[in-house]
């Protein structure tokens, strides 16, 4: 092979791995805005927090609901990825079940809106709903038993029926200002300690 032909792969891998950047940093600016202003948005707002052109977005998600699904998926993504990590990196695996919690707190916002967005196609939200669970269970069940084989909190927990307890608590909390879910969350959380 030739120098320019070894030129060209390596530009084709670099444009490429520049595209998955740039995508990745369109769906980090989009679950920004989703959080503070919910899943209508205006796509101009998400292109701005991007730095991009409202265009770039309609290139990689031509529906808002295509927009959504990535999204919600590369939330999904990033916070299965945070529970090992933060378990090597806490000072205790009840510290990274905590920090985890408030990462998957925050991915709930962003979800509320997906059932809107998809309007209607349940085979689609069933199949993501599907990934959510192949992805956060095993998560969530390797800090809650590393916090209970290090003693900090009870040895009985089932790490869907938290996640469960978790998502109901996150119900309406993006419509109403009274009701305070982070707080609730905090509570149930802080129940999982075992009694002294």
């Amino acid at each position: 092979m030739n120098d320019s032909g070894q030129s060209a792969g390596s530009s084709a891998r670099s444009q490429r791995k520049d595209a998955r950047r740039n995508q990745q940093t369109l769906l980090d600016a989009a679950a920004e805005v989703f959080v503070s202003s919910g899943v209508d948005a205006p796509v101009r707002d998400i292109a701005a927090r991007a730095g991009v052109g409202v265009g770039t977005i309609y290139r990689h998600f031509p529906t808002r609901a295509d927009l959504v699904i990535a999204v919600y998926r590369h939330q999904v993504d990033a916070c299965a990825e945070a529970g090992p990590t933060l378990l090597a990196a806490g000072p205790t695996p009840h510290a990274a079940l905590v920090r985890w919690v408030d990462l998957f707190v925050d991915f709930l916002v962003t979800k509320h809106g997906l059932a809107a967005a998809m309007q209607g196609d349940s085979a689609g939200f069933e199949t993501l709903h599907a990934y959510f669970l192949d992805r956060l269970l095993p998560v969530c069940a390797q800090l809650l038993d590393a916090a209970a084989e290090s003693g900090e909190i009870r040895s009985d927990l089932d790490a869907y029926l938290l996640l469960r307890g978790i998502g109901n608590l996150c119900i309406g909390a993006d419509n109403d200002p009274r009701y305070d879910a982070r707080r609730l969350v905090a509570l149930l959380v802080s129940g999982l300690r075992r009694p002294h």
